[in-house]
């Protein structure tokens, strides 16, 4: 498998946050919620919440945690501005009282998670947020709008991988999603294996590498079809990607090898965009092979899903280029993730477990402590809950168990962890998530509807 790696010089986001607050990035019931706990005395009682999926969405057997080094920029950046706290005044959002909160609000608390490129399934708690349900609360819409976008990419681009079998995929789906989504897009698709993207926003913020070459904009801007690839070639050099079906597919890649071949090079590699792929490919790899061209690659762009991508799994194809099947999580575009209360003080100071108890929207209350458990053939067999002991005591039950541990440290009172926010984070993310990955039995990896992986189990600690 093909690997993303972050360039020598690169920057993350996350050590250079935008001074634009995320404060707003809400929904107004948060800070009515919080108007109406100011006034009965109960926003400063310590409470957990827990960011989950009561289920998997249709079709995916796992579910791949991202989104994680966004939500902590997002987080570092949750304060409210003089002109924000203005607004909410001016439109009679919430009183005084509220607002004198705001204005001083940064969060304090503690998150756990899963480790991003984690793989997670039902019930699993991706995140867990302590703090009093004043800070915690607020936080609702932020995390559920970077989770349920980036988890949902990250496991459309995992089961594209999955599907290409080790040849690398690359994010083309810019134009075919929101320009900021289309930033998130690309940096999940990495979490779930993919090797680089065409968005150059993207390159910059998380060191992700930028690939692209011509459009059929250009090879139409010329008189001919020769004038257009030596023109590329001249400035991009012989081995760059050529796109070959703009006219005729056989008489473009003749064009397209002699471009390359005047200037005494090799031609990089040929995109197909259109047609039949697994027929062409199959055609334009027999033609280079004709015509002594052994060294250049195919790639194939045009709608591609994971299906798709199997379907040309025996074709000669070298790479994969995916838009907007990527972006649009491959028809699941939202996690289908919740954020709840699951564990709060009561007015006497003492710890309660709390549960939504609706007909098809239950939870479970009470913290939850995760692992995952092996067979003895090292593979998966459940998903561990532990249900309402602290995370110490959790984690030695885990031991105990032989689960391994899914949850990690992301802000400790208020600080968040480097280690999950630097500039090696995603390049950790992707090799987390490959790993993770392999862990799970062979079902797992079917593109095929179906049951999860493995079951959740929920195990209640007294």
């Amino acid at each position: 498998m093909n690997s993303y790696a972050p360039s020598a010089d690169s920057t993350a986001a996350s050590m250079d946050v935008s001074t634009a607050s995320t404060s707003l990035l809400t929904d107004m019931y948060e800070l009515t919620m919080l108007q109406g706990a100011l006034a009965s005395g109960a926003a400063s009682r310590r409470s957990v919440f827990e960011l989950f999926g009561r289920r998997l969405p249709g079709s995916r057997r796992f579910g791949v945690v991202a989104g994680t080094g966004r939500l902590l920029d997002a987080i570092e950046a949750f304060t409210f501005t003089p002109a924000q706290i203005d607004f909410l005044h001016r439109t009679g959002v919430v009183n005084d009282e509220t607002l004198d909160f705001l204005r001083d609000y940064r969060f304090s608390g503690t998150i756990r998670g899963y480790a991003e490129g984690e793989c997670y399934f039902a019930g699993s708690p991706l995140l867990t947020v302590e703090g009093t349900f004043a800070e915690a609360c607020i936080l609702e819409t932020l995390a559920l709008s970077i989770y349920n976008y980036d988890c949902a990419v990250a496991a459309a681009a995992s089961r594209m991988t999955i599907a290409a079998h080790g040849r690398p995929c690359v994010d083309f789906g810019a134009r075919r999603a929101h320009e900021q989504a289309a930033v998130a897009a690309a940096r999940a698709s990495v979490v779930g294996g993919f090797v680089g993207t065409s968005n150059l926003e993207a390159g910059l913020l998380y060191g992700i590498p930028t690939v692209g070459t011509s459009a059929h904009s250009f090879t139409l801007l010329h008189d001919t079809e020769e004038e257009a690839f030596a023109a590329q070639v001249a400035s991009l050099g012989p081995s760059t990607t050529i796109l070959v079906d703009t006219y005729d597919i056989a008489t473009g890649v003749e064009r397209a090898v002699k471009a390359a071949r005047a200037a005494s090079g090799e031609l990089g590699a040929v995109r197909l965009d259109s047609g039949d792929l697994v027929a062409e490919a199959f055609k334009v790899r027999a033609q280079l092979d004709a015509l002594g061209a052994t060294s250049t690659r195919i790639t194939v762009t045009n709608d591609l899903d994971e299906h798709a991508i199997a379907a040309l799994g025996a074709a000669p194809v070298d790479s994969y280029g995916v838009g907007t099947k990527l972006v649009t999580g491959s028809g699941v575009p939202t996690a289908a993730l919740v954020y709840k209360v699951v564990q709060r003080e009561d007015s006497n100071g003492e710890t309660v477990l709390v549960a939504k108890k609706a007909e098809s929207k239950s939870t479970v209350g009470g913290r939850k402590v995760a692992g995952r458990v092996l067979g003895e053939d090292g593979y998966a067999t459940e998903e561990l809950l532990l249900v309402g002991t602290s995370f110490e005591e959790g984690q030695a039950l885990l031991a105990q168990r032989g689960a391994r541990p899914l949850q990690v440290q992301l802000v400790r009172g208020g600080q968040i962890d480097a280690a999950a926010w630097g500039s090696e984070a995603l390049s950790r993310a992707q090799e987390h998530h490959l790993r993770a990955r392999n862990e799970l039995p062979y079902q797992a990896w079917r593109l095929s509807e179906g049951e999860a992986a493995i079951p959740t189990r929920y195990e209640k600690v007294d």
